[in-house]
């Protein structure tokens, strides 16, 4: 039995990190966790603002199947396409959980209580067609609460200044460079004047920057190891956090100089640096890493619920941990260099893999999606 004093502790964990200015969002989402009440219940009892997702979680909820089966039914009596098929059935999803989560978003006068959705992966390295599936998406799924994802990729780029130019809302994923990462709130800018031109409320226009955190610590600790030196060893654990807090040095700069200045007046939204890939992927580091270490206003951490809970039960909230760091990010950043790890090479390692596993886990759904419908007497084509 969970005691009123653990409660308050639970409480007291995730309070103190949304008091210091970090939104709470849940990377997960499902028909079940929809439709049993869990995530209306994470809203009320843990803090929880947002949702985000991406093709490996609508991959898991429906590749199981669980909670679909009526929705998969009633699609193959329509004899819908398999590509059809899964976009109704997660953009069913996401209005659903942007409906639970719309008095956060009136509260918040719109920057939390949102729900993201991601365009095709297939479409990654294409802009036009990018832009053609995130305005349908926003058309789909027809709340004023839902973030289309645009990756990050040179192609996302342009992507992203006609879809913000537009007037729809945009979470950018899959960044995992400090020059990528300049280049996307550049492409956010560009799309606010382009939207302030054709006469859009700026106000209306929100946006967050999803920097990758885990993933830079597997791949950099797995070269670290590889060399084996005692300061090489000493090194692991530390290009994720210098990598991010690096982020939010640049952001600081973008958001406070001359060309944002210029959008402020037309009331603007700056584009919040969401901590993405926040769970802890080496078991020998504390499963809050990535939530202890990167506490900053203005922010935004979405964690798999393991993470959350984590969070909740042992999370080491102490204030900001970012701000006073980036001369120590930079050196740990340059001693990683120096050893002959190339950071370019990393990131730009860690951006092509991002975009394979989303193309893998989106067509294992298709073919997860194919079966089942096959299997009510409709073959898909």
């Amino acid at each position: 039995m969970i005691t009123v004093t653990e409660v308050t502790a639970t409480a007291g964990a995730l309070k103190r990190l949304s008091d210091e200015g970090v939104s709470i969002w849940l990377d997960d989402l499902s028909r079940k966790r929809i439709e049993s009440g869990n995530l209306a219940e994470l809203v009320d009892t843990k803090n929880v603002v947002g949702v985000t997702t991406n093709p490996s979680i609508f991959q898991a909820a429906i590749g199981s199947g669980e909670g679909y089966e009526q929705q998969l039914a009633d699609l193959a009596v329509r004899k819908v396409t398999v590509e059809e098929a899964v976009r109704m059935m997660t953009t069913a999803d996401v209005r659903a959980a942007a409906d639970i989560l719309r008095p956060v978003y009136d509260a918040t006068g719109g920057q939390d209580g949102r729900v993201s959705i991601e365009v095709d992966p297939r479409l990654a390295h294409n802009t036009e067609a990018t832009i053609a599936e995130a305005k349908q998406l926003a058309w789909l799924v027809d709340r004023s609460n839902v973030m289309i994802k645009i990756p990050a990729t040179k192609a996302g780029l342009p992507a992203i200044t006609e879809v913000i130019g537009e007037g729809i809302s945009v979470n950018v994923t899959l960044i995992f460079s400090l020059e990528r990462y300049r280049e996307v709130m550049d492409a956010y800018l560009a799309g606010l004047e382009k939207a302030k031109a054709a006469g859009i409320d700026l106000a209306t226009i929100h946006s967050v920057a999803s920097f990758f955190v885990s993933r830079v610590d597997s791949e950099i600790d797995k070269r670290l190891t590889a060399i084996g030196t005692d300061e090489a060893l000493a090194l692991k654990g530390k290009a994720a956090l210098a990598n991010a807090r690096l982020a939010y040095e640049a952001y600081e700069e973008v958001f406070s100089g001359d060309r944002w200045t210029g959008l402020t007046g037309a009331k603007a939204n700056k584009q919040r640096p969401l901590w993405a890939s926040t769970g802890v992927k080496d078991p020998s580091y504390k499963d809050t890493l990535y939530v202890d270490e990167l506490v900053a206003p203005g922010t935004v951490n979405t964690m798999p619920e393991a993470t959350l809970n984590a969070t909740a039960d042992h999370g080491d909230i102490h204030g900001d941990t970012v701000t006073g760091g980036y001369a120590q990010a930079r050196a740990d950043l340059d001693a990683v260099e120096r050893l002959g790890i190339s950071y370019d090479s990393v990131v730009k390692q860690l951006e092509d893999e991002g975009v394979a596993k989303f193309e893998v886990a989106w067509q294992d759904l298709l073919d997860a999606v194919a079966k089942s419908l096959s299997s009510k007497g409709v073959d898909g084509e």
